[in-house]
């Protein structure tokens, strides 16, 4: 995405994902731009500004929470207070997430070594691992 490469649109991982995003959670504001950024799910609940972020699938939690992190993150650092929530309707669960110091810190750290990739003069040599299987940019390391 630094450098403006998209997934394969094709891939049957993104139509699912496209499709769950479209299908769930009806009655909810969703894909609301904001600047570079586009939230699943938008709502207020008790005076609080909730950010919803809609995957498939539990399986990469953690790179999900560092997606909503840094969107929980960016609106901080507006003036804007919110919380988070990963859902996964296959699953009926959803899971709250807040922005401590903790997770912030973990966040920078994860923004540094992602700028460091991007500014790169040559990309980092594949490695296989299991998000390789189902990846819509797989084409782009093994090609």
């Amino acid at each position: 995405m630094g450098h403006q490469i998209t997934p394969d649109q094709d891939n049957a991982n993104v139509d699912l994902g496209r499709f769950l995003h479209e299908n769930s959670y009806n009655r909810e504001k969703k894909e609301i731009s904001w600047g570079n950024l586009k939230f699943d799910i938008v709502r207020m609940k008790d005076g609080e500004l909730i950010i919803g972020e809609v995957k498939k699938s539990s399986r990469f939690k953690e790179s999900a929470r560092m997606q909503l992190a840094f969107y929980l993150k960016r609106l901080k650092e507006a003036g804007i207070s919110a919380s988070g929530e990963l859902r996964f309707p296959d699953e009926k669960r959803k899971e709250t997430l807040n922005l401590n110091s903790e997770l912030e810190e973990k966040l920078n750290t994860v923004e540094k070594d992602i700028l460091r990739i991007i500014y790169s003069d040559l990309p980092p040599a594949p490695q296989k691992c299991n998000w390789c299987k189902k990846c819509a940019y797989a084409d782009f390391c093994w090609s």
